[in-house]
């Protein structure tokens, strides 16, 4: 019987990493697809990615150049003019850096990809901590793009869409890693900058809060590094 594959919405963070070895862990070859959108840590990302790529093994890895989203703008990710916003963990608005539709566009590309390699899955590492903010994170969206790929390709493609943290915390992503051994060296979370780590984002406040509610340590470099576990 051959391998299953999956494609792995590949972001070069420490979530779609650890989704990565769940896929790999649960017997899927994988198939790691990166997009740049234009977001400010774009080539840190990238990097990452194809590191992450490397050390999974993967059977491919797919660079794709999105510059739509930065043209569309709206989000401190993408557009110069605004400013990425100081870390609120407490905060259910809607963040600055919420691109909008972003998941959309990023699971669409990754169906094709899965179609045209006879790919059982697609696996996206948003989580709980995502959808308090990001419409396009919460479990609703995925069940109802799951129907949009049951409809949108042909009738004996079978794809399913594997979000397996979306009712888990930051940390219990973090400790699932631990244990499959990801190589949290090789991701980055940080909106802001592309070495060090500014540690003061949102994305980087959850990650060190993370690996500090575990009493582990972060394996890359931050220009700071707060204590979050009051938080």
């Amino acid at each position: 019987m051959s391998e299953q594959r999956a494609v792995i919405l590949a972001s070069g963070g420490m979530d779609s990493a650890t989704a990565a070895a769940v896929a790999q862990d649960a017997g899927y070859e994988l198939y790691l697809l990166h997009t740049s959108y234009g977001q400010q840590t774009e080539s840190k990302e990238y990097e990452c990615a194809q590191a992450q790529a490397e050390a999974l093994d993967a059977a491919d890895f797919l660079h794709l150049t999105t510059d739509h989203l930065s043209k569309i703008g709206a989000s401190s990710l993408t557009d110069d003019e605004m400013d990425v916003e100081e870390a609120d963990l407490e905060s259910d608005e809607i963040p600055s850096s919420y691109v909008p539709f972003r998941n959309a566009n990023l699971l669409s590309m990754a169906t094709s990809y899965a179609e045209a390699n006879d790919c059982e899955a697609v696996f996206i590492g948003a989580h709980s901590e995502d959808f308090s903010g990001y419409p396009d994170c919460r479990p609703e969206f995925f069940e109802a793009f799951q129907q949009v790929v049951d409809v949108g390709t042909k009738p004996e493609t079978e794809i399913s869409v594997e979000a397996p943290f979306v009712e888990l915390s930051k940390t219990d992503i973090a400790e699932r890693g631990l244990e499959l051994d990801v190589p949290y060296e090789h991701t980055w979370s940080c909106y802001r900058e592309e070495a060090p780590a500014c540690g003061t984002c949102d994305a980087c406040a959850f990650r060190l809060q993370a690996f500090q509610n575990l009493g582990e340590r972060d394996p890359i470099e931050y220009a700071e590094r707060p204590d979050y576990t009051e938080s």
